[in-house]
């Protein structure tokens, strides 16, 4: 199979992703990155084409294990192959439906949580009257009040919050909105945000709720970063850090107070109950531990 060929079948593949399964960009970016390095691999071994197959994916994946990446990165690269395999198949390329690989087994780790009062001094650090000091406690509060992803976050537009209506529309993964109840204290805090500092950030006449300093629209790595600033000025460890944990927290933190599986998928907008169901399993690994080392426990 030629290069040219090569690029032109991976950009369909890329867009029968995007437009028949609904696969957000973050989701595309991976595919592609994980392929290219597919494709890289192949040239260095002197494969003859870009057909996957299970002898040709097994010496990648250890190739992969060699450079110390972690189980999921593996796992996520395998999981590329399968779908690159099945897609060449239906696009009728010759030997693709012969790629037969189990997927490797992911590892089992506990998410990052952090507990309630470390939540609270995270959104204390936010304290001050300043458009920014606003802006990320009006973000930090969201995030963990209503579960949200990093991605989701930052796409809010203003247009989807509806204060009268109690709740905020964010977009999820594939595209898919669902409704959050927005209440108590995280709406009054992004009512302050947005009547106070946006105006004095939406220096381009943007939809977008959440602006930087400079009226700009704000990416994941954005929201990572001053999680992580706020996060060291409550003295909690980077490590401990990350977009991320504030969902987890979120959903941690409800199943412990006595949330049903079926709502807690609703609000965090999952499509199988089964992703939702790890947290159960994580809360009670994380109580074991608890019981095991806590003093008093």
């Amino acid at each position: 199979m030629s290069q040219k060929k090569e690029i032109t079948l991976l950009d369909s593949f890329l867009k029968y992703l995007k437009y028949e399964r609904g696969c957000s960009d973050n989701t595309l970016k991976a595919y592609e990155r994980d392929l290219k390095r597919w494709f890289d691999y192949c040239e260095q071994m002197g494969f003859p084409h870009f057909l996957p197959s299970a002898d040709k994916a097994d010496g990648f994946l250890k190739y992969l294990t060699s450079m110390n990446l972690s189980r999921s990165t593996i796992q996520r690269h395998a999981a590329t192959l399968r779908s690159w395999a099945s897609y060449l198949f239906y696009e009728g390329i010759a030997g693709a439906g012969d790629f037969k690989i189990p997927l490797p087994a992911r590892g089992k780790a506990l998410p990052k949580i952090l507990g309630e009062g470390e939540i609270l001094r995270i959104i204390s650090a936010c304290s001050g009257s300043a458009s920014l000091d606003l802006r990320d406690k009006a973000m930090i509060q969201l995030a963990y009040g209503c579960g949200l992803r990093a991605s989701e976050v930052v796409s809010l537009k203003v247009r989807d919050v509806d204060f009268s209506g109690r709740s905020i529309r964010p977009m999820g993964k594939g595209m898919k909105e669902r409704v959050v109840p927005l209440l108590g204290e995280v709406a009054e805090t992004l009512k302050i945000y947005i009547e106070n500092a946006r105006p004095l950030l939406n220096k381009n006449e943007l939809d977008i709720l959440f602006l930087s300093r400079n009226g700009h629209s704000l990416r994941r790595e954005d929201f990572w970063k001053i999680v992580q600033k706020r996060g060291k000025l409550a003295g909690i460890s980077a490590s401990r850090l990350h977009p991320h944990v504030l969902r987890h927290s979120f959903a941690t933190h409800l199943l412990r107070r006595g949330m049903d599986l079926r709502t807690l998928q609703e609000l965090l907008g999952h499509a199988s109950i089964a992703t939702t169901e790890k947290y159960t399993h994580f809360d009670l690994e994380l109580r074991d531990i608890y019981d095991k080392t806590h003093p008093r426990a």
